[in-house]
């Protein structure tokens, strides 16, 4: 039986495959259990400098299992109460695993991301996608249910209410090269480039100084619910202490030296 989750290392970069592809990399338990394991045994090893996240087959993934055998059956006693500790217990952590990640997250979007797993690509820092790829969401209009695993935080923030409000009540699919214009992610590009691409800028991103894309992540989440005079605080308090980190002495150096800054290993 195949693995629902592959791993791979490039260098600094490490692979994660979503590869339930008979279900569209629908998530399975097994499958959100392993990533989690996966998300888990990249935060502990510091040779890894960036995450590459991705799905195999025709979909990056379609959310939640709803086969007859799958955790979200219809009819099952309890299944509301049940379905709401696993998203407290297993599936919500997905998220808040990959947004405490102290390495650069980059997803290739390869296909459709539906339901639940648009919230998981959004997740990321850098979402490059696929021209065949497209953002669906079903919830209100096929299943009378919300967006879920950070979908409507997300999608606010990166496409504004309206957009976000319609995308959700129509449940039309949103084009990557759509997506691409409207800023929900960073670029769109052919399909049989995809991989190369996605790689290179994680490999790019790799070359950072340690953590700062978590420091960022955690900047721009701040700037969403402060003032602006509070956010200038903010930035005044993370300055202060960044800049007698090695990482800016280096930065610095390499400046007066033209060349490339090296950063250390996190």
């Amino acid at each position: 039986m195949a693995s629902p989750i592959l791993f791979e290392r490039d260098g600094d970069v490490a692979i994660i495959t979503l590869n339930e592809t008979a279900k569209l990399n629908a998530l399975s338990l097994d499958l959100q259990r392993e990533l989690r394991a996966r998300l888990a045994d990249i935060r502990a090893d510091r040779t890894v400098r960036a995450l590459l996240l991705t799905g195999a087959g025709k979909a990056f993934s379609v959310g939640a299992d709803l086969s007859t055998e799958g955790p979200m059956s219809p009819g099952t006693p309890g299944l509301g109460q049940r379905t709401a500790d696993l998203m407290h217990e297993l599936s919500n952590r997905i998220v808040t695993d990959l947004r405490e990640l102290p390495v650069p997250v980059v997803v290739a979007l390869n296909g459709a991301a539906a339901g639940a797993g648009v919230g998981i690509a959004l997740a990321a820092d850098v979402v490059v996608a696929a021209r065949s790829a497209y953002f669906y969401l079903p919830f209100v209009p096929k299943l009378g249910l919300l967006p879920d695993l950070g979908a409507t935080w997300f999608l606010t923030r990166l496409l504004g209410r309206a957009r976000a409000t319609a995308l959700t009540l129509l449940g039309e699919r949103l084009a990557a090269q759509t997506a691409a214009e409207w800023g929900l992610i960073w670029s769109c590009v052919d399909d049989e480039q995809l991989r190369a691409q996605a790689l290179s800028l994680a490999q790019r991103l790799a070359r950072l100084p340690a953590a700062r894309a978590l420091d960022a992540r955690r900047a721009f989440d701040a700037a969403a619910g402060h003032t602006l005079d509070q956010q200038l605080d903010y930035e005044t308090t993370r300055q202060r202490e960044l800049l007698d980190a090695p990482e800016f002495a280096e930065g610095v150096r390499a400046f007066l030296e033209r060349r490339e800054p090296v950063f250390g290993s996190r």
